[in-house]
């Protein structure tokens, strides 16, 4: 079984990636937060980019880069310099749900255009030098749609994937309709992977008592909330405070160095999963929503690490 991390922009970046391994042992991959291309085929990475692609910040890791566009010369300039770095494999964004990157026929935009993303598929698996994998939600607005959408997968060759089945306008709502995924599963000529509302070893193992089939799971908000989730699942120990601690202090220590005050709004994302492994979600969001300051957001983490009880199974809720 493999154990993936799924990417999300804004907190799971390479100081995350690396904080996590040190701590909890490392996943078997990593996706990092989509990358979306610059305008110009033939311009370089950004500095942004580069640090987060460099193989220095991701020794010892296997990362598969994310790629969010609907411009096929972009997308394979982009694999190439990829390529350069020594990455085997690029992930293209069929799943943002978000309403500017959907306004762009992006993301899971791209869905509700059939004609231009058949298009953009059969350019870009026929000109990228990395092997292409998908990461898709199941639609924009119903269910229904998806027979089409996989079958016009089934006709290229991905390796791989990942099918989130929410549709757009669910952004995150509801419950995935696993369905979908089963159906995936019976008629994908490659691999097919999981990712939605995997939050404990229960949600996993009732999972693959329904698709005994799966052989890899993404983990997302579930992983936030709880970053030992993935040795618990594998039948390794619970979260413990000690160490959601030294993962705290890691992660401070890198942003810190890297954006000096910015360092606290950084975190303050990261908090807003993380204190669902608390057993007083509420009490931790009051203690560091309105903090602006180092010194006082020092202050604030070191009291709720020795005040605050973790969850007896920490979830994200």
């Amino acid at each position: 079984m493999q154990l993936s991390l799924a990417p999300m922009e804004g907190i799971t970046g390479y100081t995350f990636r690396r904080a996590h391994a040190e701590v909890f042992g490392a996943l078997d991959r990593y996706y990092t937060p989509f990358i979306s291309p610059l305008p110009q085929v033939g311009a370089p990475l950004s500095k942004r980019y580069s640090r987060e692609l460099d193989p220095a910040n991701n020794q010892g890791l296997d990362v598969v880069p994310q790629l969010l566009t609907n411009d096929a010369d972009r997308f394979v300039w982009t694999a190439q310099l990829l390529a350069d770095r020594r990455y085997k494999e690029v992930n293209l964004n069929l799943g943002c749900p978000s309403g500017t990157v959907v306004a762009k026929e992006k993301g899971s935009g791209l869905l509700r255009n059939l004609p231009r993303l058949e298009a953009f598929l059969t350019d870009v698996c026929e000109r990228s030098p990395l092997s292409v994998s998908v990461k898709t939600r199941v639609g924009i607005a119903n269910d229904n749609e998806y027979n089409e959408l996989i079958e016009l997968f089934c006709r290229y060759g991905i390796s791989e994937i990942i099918v989130h089945p929410r549709v757009q306008k669910d952004f995150y709502n509801g419950t995935p309709r696993q369905e979908l995924y089963g159906k995936t599963l019976e008629r994908a000529p490659f691999p097919v992977a999981y990712n939605g509302n995997i939050f404990t070893r229960n949600d996993h193992d009732a999972l693959l008592a329904a698709y005994p089939q799966t052989r890899h799971v993404m983990l997302g908000r579930g992983i936030l909330a709880n970053p030992a989730l993935a040795r618990e699942i594998r039948g390794g120990a619970s979260l413990a405070l000690t160490e959601l601690k030294l993962f705290h202090d890691k992660l401070y220590e890198t942003y810190t160095n890297d954006m000096g005050g910015n360092a606290v709004f950084r975190m303050k994302e990261w908090w807003g999963y993380a204190k669902c492994a608390f057993a007083d979600p509420s009490s931790v969001h009051r203690a560091i929503r309105k903090l602006r300051r180092a010194d006082e957001y020092e202050t604030a983490a070191r009291r709720i690490f020795s005040t605050e009880k973790l969850a007896d199974s920490p979830r994200f809720s």
